[in-house]
């Protein structure tokens, strides 16, 4: 999944940056409103964290703009510890959620993973297909009980194909999910990761769960 950074200090960036991505999501990342508003309009993300406190633009003016436009991507904005007001008039513009700083990174996780299953209609942690189970808070992956070791890179598909169950996904919406876009990756990749997770969740067992759709991409549903 793709979240979308818009956070001007840039040690607190690269931290988040790199926490995100440690639990196999693709992050980009904004320095300033105006290229946060950009990006978050010609580079869809499935969340968005933005601060508040930017140059150029700052964060309120930001989600006003996003919403206006009707942009709908969850929006986790992050707060001083006594801007009440800021907080109120997020979320009377739109947001979704907020967190102040300091914070716990762990904290931000939870609730990134909470907004992704809002956003999917999943309303539990684990999403289950036939005998597959994914538990999105973990990473665990068990396949007829059977725990099944992924890559983060593999998990990060996995996960995309699993909140879009029973949907065609084409390759193009994969890369645009599981790789940021300081990336130069092109969709045959694609076809090799599918080809990885096929060897780890479906080799083994009668009922294929990964399915091509010629001409259109990949869904993942039970037979």
């Amino acid at each position: 999944m793709r979240i979308l950074l818009v956070e001007d200090e840039k040690d607190l960036s690269t931290i988040i940056r790199q926490g995100l991505e440690e639990e196999g999501y693709v992050v980009d990342v904004a320095h300033d409103g105006e290229e946060g508003l950009y990006m978050a309009e010609n580079f869809p993300a499935d969340a968005i964290i933005l601060d508040i406190m930017l140059p150029l633009l700052d964060g309120l003016s930001v989600l006003s703009a996003l919403r206006k436009k009707g942009n709908m991507t969850p929006v986790i904005l992050l707060t001083a510890r006594d801007a009440l007001l800021d907080k109120i008039k997020g979320l009377d513009t739109g947001a979704d959620d907020y967190l102040t700083k300091p914070f716990v990174f762990g904290e931000l996780l939870a609730r990134v993973r909470s907004l992704l299953r809002r956003k999917a209609a999943v309303k539990e942690a684990v999403i289950r297909i036939g005998d597959l189970e994914i538990n999105t808070a973990s990473h665990e992956v068990r396949r007829a009980g059977k725990v099944i070791t992924l890559s983060a890179r593999e998990y990060a598909l996995l996960e995309y194909l699993a909140y879009k169950k029973d949907n065609v996904v084409t390759r193009t919406e994969i890369v645009e999910h599981i790789y940021s876009e300081d990336s130069d990756m092109d969709s045959n990749v694609v076809d090799v990761y599918i080809n990885y997770l096929r060897n780890k969740i479906d080799k083994d067992f009668k009922k294929k769960l990964i399915h091509t759709v010629r001409g259109a991409g990949y869904i993942l549903k039970e037979e």
